[in-house]
């Protein structure tokens, strides 16, 4: 789609002028230049990346796609039962989904007349071993989550203290051995709420299976033995359940782009780089996956992608080419959240960057019953609040309100 310059461009706003180190880009609905200001520097996209994260996982799997678990079952030379989980990267995998596919998961158990299983054998191999994407940083902060090809609750927890007693802060999630060892660990600091589960992928994998395991036996299937990881010879298994998510990847997108959760967005990419060059999953993986998806849907050069949640410094994008890819990713704009009246856009802080890149509603000239979607671009590379963003937001609105050539087309 083409960027045309037929409206001579109008001054940006002084907000704007004042800063040094920023780049605007605003098209009104006939993808007419309204607004620039070094639209082509390459910048640092911060959170907006997630809108090529997204727009890639939509093309790929479209709005209906549904990740996916499977689980097989096996025995042992003593003939006891053993149950194995295939992970492929499920980002949803919360509380309320696990205790939904245990209760499918036992009724095909049981009628197979199984009540008791020897242990859990759970096949991690879809991802590299403890993957980390660029960008990352050792917080126990829950955006800081690493990626797990079988993770629960986002690999977070929700631990407090009640009169000295460590205890779950959500019904619906059960205080496991793993869940409680990590919180007790001293640097581990519950006042601030939900914490991650550190940066080892098998602490993660595991605490998925105690809150399978959990699940199982409140629908009366017993696990004897421990976890072990590894895989089961194809010959001495078979698929018993195959768990498609509840929530569609549009139901993922959707809270991905109000909460920016980094974790979602880089199990998404990784996902995507396992299906495009196979298993493991690696960060060089995902980095060559945006190199050539990019250039094959855009045909740019001067760009970089290396993480899925945009959370790396060495990423690169400019105002011209997110409002190229807000272009494309218009069919799914309802999946932002709006971030002030008649603005739904997806936002990006790092230290010493502030981004916001999205769509303003402007009615149609003589159909105020008709809406329109102008999209923009402000990336702002040095120290500036998000009051400063938001003002120039307004700016960009009154820009469009005032332009007589937003008409039915």
């Amino acid at each position: 789609m083409s960027l045309s310059m037929v409206l001579q461009a109008q001054p940006v706003p002084s907000i704007f002028a004042e800063l040094d180190n920023a780049s605007l880009f605003l098209l009104n609905a006939q993808h007419q230049v309204v607004m620039a200001k070094h639209a082509d520097k390459a910048m640092i996209p911060a959170s907006t990346t997630k809108l090529m994260t997204a727009f890639l996982a939509l093309q790929h799997w479209g709005a209906e796609h549904r990740f996916h678990t499977n689980f097989y079952l096996s025995h042992t030379a003593n003939h006891e039962a053993v149950l194995m989980v295939k992970g492929y990267g499920d980002p949803f995998l919360i509380s309320e989904e696990i205790e939904h596919l245990a209760k499918t998961l036992a009724q095909r158990l049981k009628a197979q007349k199984i009540e008791s299983l020897s242990h859990l054998v759970l096949n991690t191999d879809y991802f590299q071993a403890n993957v980390i994407l660029p960008g990352h940083s050792s917080t126990q902060n829950p955006y800081d989550a690493i990626p797990s090809v079988l993770a629960a609750n986002f690999n977070t927890l929700n631990v407090e203290q009640q009169q000295g007693i460590l205890v779950s802060a959500e019904p619906q999630t059960p205080l496991t051995p793993v869940a409680r060892a990590w919180a007790m660990q001293p640097e581990v600091d519950l006042s601030q709420g939900r914490v991650n589960l550190g940066a080892q992928a098998k602490r993660c994998e595991n605490y998925f299976a105690e809150l399978l395991s959990h699940f199982l036996s409140k629908e009366g299937i017993r696990i004897q033995g421990s976890v072990v990881w590894g895989s089961l010879p194809a010959d001495q298994s078979h698929l018993i359940y195959q768990h498609d998510n509840s929530h569609t990847l549009a139901e993922l997108i959707q809270p991905m782009m109000r909460y920016s959760t980094n974790f979602i967005a880089n199990q998404l990419a990784l996902i995507l780089s396992a299906e495009r060059y196979g298993a493991p999953a690696t960060a060089e993986k995902v980095a060559k996956m945006f190199q050539e998806e990019i250039i094959g849907q855009f045909g740019w050069q001067d760009f970089k992608v290396e993480d899925g949640a945009g959370l790396s410094r060495q990423n690169r994008l400019s105002a011209k080419q997110l409002v190229m890819l807000l272009q494309k990713f218009k069919p799914w704009r309802h999946l932002l959240p709006e971030i002030m009246p008649q603005v739904v856009a997806k936002s990006g802080t790092l230290i010493g960057v502030t981004t916001l890149a999205g769509y303003i509603e402007v009615p149609i000239s003589g159909r105020a019953e008709q809406l329109q979607w102008a999209p923009f671009a402000l990336l702002i590379n040095e120290p500036a609040s998000y009051h400063t963003r938001n003002q120039i937001t307004q700016r960009l609105k009154t820009a469009l309100a005032s332009q007589s050539l937003v008409s039915a087309p």
